[in-house]
């Protein structure tokens, strides 16, 4: 009766429109009541969901990441792509996925990405006479890019809440990163041989030196995070730190762009989003003990490996639930809840701990590009001056390779597990 009373609470409470956050912190309270344990329970809990070093990582990396915007240092990035690979036929629609993939080494965050790059690659394709439709589709779908490569929030929310290690789970996420990438820039080519887009001017090597040159210390921020954590110079919080103070050199000291009356905007806009972040994840954490210790994970586990044991299955009811959560969810509310309930699932049906960070967090991205909730394309609603149904289905077609590469990396375990194998295990 209890947990009936559980999901009741969070139900109401989401129809209703309150924060992830707070929904789950009511229907815990109330269950919490009802069940006779003492409120204190509820804050013990919260406290403890959060009392975490590597959630330390969280706040500065989406304070380099809104460094980044503010200082003008993802227009050298757009720069430098556009230089690069630019000349190809629809050569915009290659350079905002080319972009994406490097500002992803950046922030670590899709909101970032679309809101930061999604100005200025939907501006740039407007002028150059892309269709709005197209530049607002493979926008939104590139900024997906972001969680996956390295850094990562999502990533560090799921290696806190599975204790699986944070640096596996960012090398991990390159190949499939990648993917997402090539994926994408075929979609790209296909649209472009259909509707005659044409280059952006042709190749100049002088050019390309040129930009790649005003580029070129934003370039070394994942140099500085990757190669930190890979050779074990830092941790993946001290990498975030580390990507703060190197974005806060080129911003106030080298270009000069960041003044200190910028700064504090953007203390006030991380601390705003990092306080969304860390209540659902403190919420979560009583959420999710509620559900382990009335065992919903393991009866969850023994009906579906009483079906079939097979890891193919699993992996295939595991992403099932996953895209239909994503649907109704954000992606840090959706890790909090789901991890707990498919960790062990995925545990006993001999599915890796780290492959499945991959895959729960690609598939979520999805669901970033997805209604009702979609918040990717929310934010490029409000960057383009498009309305949120004309975003969607301008979206809708680029989530064909999307699907391609999740199915991919879901199934072939290897596409995500190489390169920890070779560098930790």
């Amino acid at each position: 009766m209890d947990l009936y009373v559980l999901f009741a609470v969070l139900a109401v409470t989401l129809i209703a429109g309150l924060p992830v956050g707070v929904a789950l912190g009511l229907a815990s309270l109330a269950y919490v009541s009802l069940a006779g344990l003492p409120d204190a329970v509820v804050l013990h809990r919260m406290v403890g969901g959060v009392d975490s070093f590597p959630l330390l990582a969280v706040p500065f990396f989406i304070l380099a990441g809104h460094l980044m915007n503010t200082g003008g240092i993802t227009e050298r990035i757009f720069g430098f792509a556009r230089a690069l690979i630019g000349w190809l036929p629809g050569g915009l629609g290659y350079v905002n996925v080319g972009a994406s993939v490097m500002f992803a080494g950046m922030s670590g965050a899709a909101v970032a990405d679309a809101g930061g790059l999604g100005s200025v690659e939907i501006r740039a394709m407007r002028q150059a006479g892309y269709d709005t439709d197209f530049a607002v589709g493979v926008t939104a779908s590139s900024s997906t890019i972001g969680p996956i490569i390295p850094p990562s929030l999502p990533l560090i929310v799921y290696g806190v809440m599975a204790s699986a290690s944070i640096g596996e789970l960012f090398v991990a996420g390159l190949l499939p990163g990648m993917l997402m990438a090539l994926a994408l820039m075929t979609m790209v080519a296909w649209y472009s041989h259909k509707r005659g887009y044409p280059r952006d001017g042709a190749l100049a090597l002088p050019h390309v030196s040129q930009s790649f040159m005003r580029a070129f210390l934003p370039l070394l921020t994942p140099a500085i995070i990757i190669g930190g954590i890979m050779t074990g110079a830092f941790t993946p919080t001290e990498a975030a730190v580390a990507a703060v103070i190197w974005t806060l050199i080129l911003g106030m000291f080298v270009y000069r762009s960041l003044t200190w009356r910028h700064l504090v905007r953007v203390l006030f806009d991380t601390v705003e989003t990092t306080a969304s972040i860390l209540l659902i994840v403190a919420a979560s954490s009583i959420f999710a003990w509620i559900l382990i210790s009335n065992q919903i994970a393991a009866h969850l586990a023994s009906g579906l490996l009483g079906i079939s044991s097979d890891p193919m299955f699993v992996m295939l009811a595991i992403l099932v639930i996953v895209l239909v959560l994503g649907l109704f969810m954000e992606t840090v509310a959706a890790i909090t809840i789901l991890v707990p309930v498919l960790l062990p699932v995925a545990t006993q049906a001999g599915i890796d701990p780290v492959h499945l960070g991959i895959v729960v967090v690609l598939a979520l991205m999805i669901g970033l590009l997805t209604p009702p909730v979609g918040l990717v394309l929310y934010v490029l609603a409000g960057v383009s001056g498009v309305s949120f149904e004309r975003c969607v289905k301008a979206t809708v077609p680029f989530l064909i390779p999307l699907l391609v590469v999740l199915i991919m990396v879901a199934f072939i375990p290897q596409l995500s597990l190489w390169l920890p194998q070779q560098l930790y295990r």
